[in-house]
């Protein structure tokens, strides 16, 4: 029996791609950088995917990607690289400008609360988490958040989980679960913790890690008591 159910946010419990379109067109704007075409917002948002990657793979750290990712994206559209870093740091603030729930997110956390210790952990950064943790109400329905900025290590790192089960005093591991967008962060991370794992793949991607997941869901709302009955 779950106690304990830990949630991703980006892409899992907020609609990250929403977010990001909004802020990346309004940065354009107020960087005079032109119109940011439908093209150029995919081209980020790859590039962007691309980069936490390889931060959830441990190959470059958050610092690196977080520059790194703008860099790419200007040197692919011939925008001036030197605007990189003041990009960067307004469109942490912007992204807590857009607050839109995954389908059935809030309803779904709303009805857990009441059951179990619902937490958040995020490898978001500290500035863009705050805002929209609060501009959401997140910070009001979780019990517990954890940003890795805070915590020191990122997910997947072992020392990311066993922070968050020591601070939530998890002591028998088949208490918890944690329910995430991402294979190489969330799911990969609760595998290697040694709890639970529920992908949310809306669109059916591929296991390429081949590791083993409790549970996979197209729909947030699909996380429900019938769901982890049916698995036992």
């Amino acid at each position: 029996m779950y106690k304990y159910i830990l949630w991703d946010i980006d892409g899992t419990v907020l609609d990250f791609h929403a977010a990001e379109r909004n802020a990346i067109k309004t940065l354009f704007e107020k960087f005079n950088m032109g119109e940011c075409t439908e093209e150029m917002l995919r081209m980020y948002s790859e590039i962007n995917a691309k980069y936490w990657q390889m931060l959830e793979k441990g190959e470059m750290s958050k610092p690196e990607i977080l520059i790194g990712r703008f860099r790419e994206f200007f040197e692919n559209i011939g925008a001036d690289t030197s605007l990189c870093e003041d990009f960067n740091k307004a469109y942490q603030l912007a992204l807590g400008d857009t607050i839109e729930f995954v389908e059935n997110a809030k309803e779904t956390l709303l009805s857990q609360k009441e059951k179990y210790t619902i937490a958040a952990v995020t490898n978001g950064t500290r500035v863009a988490q705050d805002k929209k943790l609060r501009a959401s109400g997140l910070d009001e329905i979780f019990d517990a958040i954890f940003i890795s900025e805070n915590v020191g290590y990122e997910k997947p790192n072992k020392e990311f989980f066993d922070y968050v089960f020591e601070s939530l005093n998890i002591k028998d591991k088949s208490e918890a679960i944690i329910i995430g967008d991402s294979l190489t962060g969330d799911i990969k991370g609760g595998y290697m913790a040694g709890i639970d794992t529920c992908w949310y793949n809306p669109d059916y991607k591929p296991n390429t890690l081949d590791i083993p997941i409790t549970y996979e869901i197209d729909n947030v709302g699909k996380f429900t008591e019938n769901l982890i009955n049916s698995h036992k």
